[in-house]
Parts: structure tokens; C-alpha cells; sequence
């Protein structure tokens, strides 16, 4: 499979994140990459480094004050006065909170969801590298020069919207992989539709929102009930898309202590809907925190089960990009790496072109 990376992925190095009022270390820590480049190396993979894709793909998914920010915003709170080694805002924007701020500790208010993404000093170049992997991926795919493609993305991105970071996410490559796939199809006659199935142990409400009101994604998240568990605002049944894409998101929340096999279950059901919306391509945002010792885990998927995973996703038949997003038992990720990819290419085989 071809896999792309970059170093700079390695960059971001936050020193601590708030749980329950209290600092603890980050668990989306740099020895995630290494974990999965060992794990690349011995399957024989070939990881190809990311080129830089421009600011193109970036500014179709995301605004440009968010974009400015996300560049800037370390370097001008370091240059306040008395300031934390990292942006971690203590103001947040409420529904009714619409004018922009000129200071940077207003911005982190208006663009920080919460305090689980602080900004270090290398988070935009880290970031920004992982989005290069996200685009390089789709772009192999969507112009037909391979079945499929692995983007290895840290940190991850499914939790970051249109114009707001959160949960340890500040691109969203899910959706800039998507997006960018959207008119390399076209402009190969096919059908410009894309599907994006997020497995994380975590609703991708980033995703969700950013693809909200469109019919040419279908956004489809098999995830933890958020009634309990982090987004807790975004990812219920109930959610289904508005305006023109009413219908084109698809929610399956599992209780917390979900078994393996009813996970993979709802896995099942939600690529039966994918098969109705009948995409050109499959963009998988890939998690491994569905796993049964992951630290943020909630439910009981083995590493085995992870092959069982990956044989289910490939009998799509569909051109796919895997993105990854979370997973932070780093001594298991390899694992459960090779096993997803094992059972994924032992059964994805695409139709023939016609």
C-alpha cells in the first residue's frame, strides 16, 4: 500500500492538556508516528513523503481567519506577558458570540472548542504536514493511480470544524482528503461523491459540521454515545444533515462498554448505507481508540478485531483513503495497524474499469 508521512508531524509537542480541571500530560504524543512507521516498515509498506500540497486544500475546508490563527496564534501568546508554554484559552465562544477579537486570547476563545487542543510551538507545522499526507493520499486515489492509500496524520483531525480546533485536532484531513478527491473524480468523468466513514471510538463532529448542508458527502460515524462521551454536544442519531444535505449524515452511537462484535456489527450497517449512496470513493477516518486497552477507550475491540475490521471495510469495493486519527495505546498501535491493513489487502480488490 502506498502510506505517506512527515517528519514535521513529529513537531507538535504540547506539554499538557485539561482533564477534569486538571493538567495531564497528552496522550497524542509523537511516539504515536514511530509506532506506525515501524509497523509500515515491516510490513514492507512504501511510505513516500508527503509533498507540500499549497494552501489550496487547507482554504477549501477551512476559513481564513481560522487558518491565519492556527499559523500565528503561538507566537503571539508567547510574546504576552507571563503566558503557559502553550494557547489554552479560558474563554470559549457561545452560540450567541459572534464578533471576532483582535487579541490573540480572544481568538483562542473563538476558535479553541475546548481545552483538550492546545497550540505548542510546532503544532502548525506539524499539522500543516499532516494535512500534506491527507492530500497526497486522496490525490493518489481519486486519480486513479492506486486501490488505495494511507495517510499517517498526527495529530489527528476529525473533531476540527470549518473554523475551530478541539480534541486534538486542528485540520480536518478527513475532509480535506474528501474535498480534494471531489474534483480529481470529476475531472475523471466520475461521479463527484465521496463517502466519509469515521470509526473512531469518537463522533467526528468536525467532519459532521463541515459537511453538514452537502448531499456530495455522505458522512457516516460509528462511535461512542456522546450522551456520555466526548463531543457529548454532537454525534446523537437524531443528527441527519440540513438544508440540502438532510440525509447525508448518519449517526450509529453504541454504549459505552460496546463488545467487538457489536461494533463491528454497526460497522456492517453503516457501509450498507454507504452502498446506497453509492460513492465514487471512501475516505475511512481510522481510528484505533476503539481498542480494548486504550487509555481513552470505550470499547472492546481486540487487536484481531482489527483485521476483522479491515476484511469488512474492504468488501466495499470502494477506492479508499485511510486517515488516521486516534489511537493512544502506543504500545498496541502497531499492532493493531498491521492487522487492520493485513485484513483490509487480503480482501480489497476494485472492479475493473470500464
Amino acid at each position: 500500500m502506498r502510506c505517506f508521512h512527515h517528519p514535521d508531524t513529529l513537531l507538535h509537542r504540547p506539554p499538557q492538556f485539561l482533564v477534569r480541571g486538571q493538567p495531564r500530560p497528552v496522550p497524542e504524543k509523537p511516539e504515536r508516528v514511530q509506532a506506525v512507521l515501524d509497523a509500515l516498515g515491516r510490513r514492507g509498506d512504501r511510505v513516500e513523503i508527503a509533498p507540500d500540497a499549497g494552501a489550496a486544500p487547507r482554504a477549501a475546508v477551512h476559513s481564513p481567519e481560522y487558518l491565519a490563527f492556527l499559523e500565528t496564534a503561538h507566537a503571539r501568546w508567547a510574546a504576552l506577558p507571563d503566558a503557559s508554554p502553550a494557547v489554552i484559552p479560558n474563554v470559549h465562544r457561545g452560540p450567541d458570540m459572534l464578533s471576532y477579537p483582535s487579541g490573540v486570547v480572544g481568538q483562542a476563545g473563538f476558535h479553541m472548542s475546548d481545552t483538550a487542543c492546545p497550540i505548542a510551538e510546532g503544532t502548525w507545522a506539524a499539522t500543516r504536514a499532516a494535512s500534506d499526507c491527507a492530500v497526497a493520499a486522496a490525490r493518489a486515489v481519486a486519480t486513479g493511480g492506486a486501490p488505495s492509500a494511507y495517510a499517517l496524520c498526527r495529530p489527528p483531525g476529525h473533531h476540527a470544524g470549518r473554523d475551530m480546533a478541539g480534541g486534538f485536532c486542528y485540520l480536518n484531513h478527513a475532509a480535506l482528503a474528501a474535498q480534494e478527491a471531489l474534483g480529481l473524480l470529476a475531472a475523471r468523468g466520475l461521479p463527484p461523491r465521496a463517502a466519509v466513514f469515521d470509526v473512531d471510538v469518537h463522533h467526528g463532529n468536525g467532519t459532521q459540521a463541515i459537511f453538514r448542508e452537502r448531499d456530495d458527502v455522505f458522512f457516516v460515524s460509528v462511535h461512542a454515545d456522546p450522551m456520555e462521551f466526548y463531543p457529548f454536544m454532537a454525534g446523537h442519531a437524531h443528527e441527519r444533515g440540513t438544508g440540502r444535505g438532510e440525509g447525508f449524515t448518519l449517526n450509529l452511537p453504541l454504549p459505552l462498554g460496546t463488545s467487538e462484535e457489536a461494533f463491528l456489527a454497526a460497522v456492517r450497517d453503516g457501509l450498507a448505507a454507504i452502498g446506497r449512496f453509492a460513492p465514487s470513493l471512501l475516505v475511512l477516518s481510522l481510528g484505533f481508540d476503539t481498542f480494548k486497552d486504550d487509555p481513552l477507550a470505550a470499547f472492546g475491540v481486540t487487536t484481531p478485531g482489527f483485521g476483522r475490521l479491515g476484511r469488512i471495510i474492504a468488501g466495499a469495493s470502494l477506492p479508499t483513503v485511510l486517515i488516521q486519527e486516534g489511537g493512544y495505546a502506543v504500545d498496541h498501535l502497531a499492532a493493531n495497524l498491521s492487522s487492520f491493513l493485513d485484513g483490509f489487502e487480503a480482501v480489497h480488490r476494485l472492479p475493473s474499469a470500464p
